[in-house]
């Protein structure tokens, strides 16, 4: 099955539940999955010496529209056009149900995955995590080189929020050519990392938590191979806070 094609797998998946994407990931050996809708996770600890932990969460959120003054069908009708991804009723997903397909993706490589939920409502599945569930929470922080989520619009931009230092963040620009906006904003790294450094990706979509939601598949494969040729290195380095 080629890359695409897990990809629309992904966003095809239905938009009202995370549930399709938890069973996904749930088959994975060693998978651990904890909280219940919307403040769960599931992770899968890595192979690797020097792994990091790859992060995207399940749940995605949209305004859908009213047509005579009801709620429009979410019903996924998703369709490629010219490299472009849309879904013919709206609510495409992408955010982040791209990302949970690039982690799928990279699931061989060796590096830990955590799969949250409720993100878009106040980051309920990490914050469950580091709250009460100690063990997880120190595993990620002392066992892990640092976090990668795939949870960000655009092309080829990265954000580290309030955790990256300056060196990390020439790191990251060296390795993969991406640039850092601005510091604005959270997603799950920002309460995951406590000790450890951590960066989100573009992964190509655009006009997220609307109807006219769309995703560039070009831009989707271009963070995916930049990600998949870096993190599948023989030695990565460890960067703290």
């Amino acid at each position: 099955m080629k890359d695409s094609d897990i990809l629309m797998k992904f966003l095809r998946m239905p938009l009202a539940s995370s549930d399709a994407v938890f069973d996904e990931f749930a088959r994975l050996d060693g998978a651990v999955l904890r909280g219940k809708a919307p403040g769960r996770f599931l992770y899968v600890r890595g192979s690797r010496a020097d792994r990091v932990l790859l992060v995207a969460h399940a749940d995605t959120v949209w305004t859908p529209p009213v047509k005579d003054g009801q709620i429009a069908s979410p019903a996924q009708d998703v369709y490629i056009e010219e490299g472009v991804i849309q879904n013919r009723n709206g609510g495409l997903g992408a955010d982040d149900r791209a990302g949970c397909a690039i982690v799928w993706l990279l699931r061989n490589s060796g590096h830990s995955i955590l799969i949250t939920d409720g993100e878009e409502y106040g980051l309920q599945g990490s914050s469950f995590l580091m709250a009460e569930n100690p063990d997880i929470a120190d595993e990620i922080n002392r066992s892990h080189q640092f976090c990668v989520q795939f949870d960000r619009r655009n092309s080829r931009d990265f954000k580290c929020y309030s955790v990256g230092t300056d060196e990390f963040r020439a790191y990251i620009a060296a390795e993969t050519g991406y640039q850092e906006p601005d510091r604005h904003s959270c997603t799950d790294i920002v309460e995951l990392c406590r000790d450890i450094c951590g960066v989100n990706f573009s992964i190509g979509y655009y006009k997220e938590h609307t109807d006219r939601e769309y995703l560039v598949l070009d831009e989707w494969q271009s963070t995916l191979r930049t990600c998949k040729k870096w993190l599948t290195r023989k030695k990565l380095p460890r960067f703290t806070l």
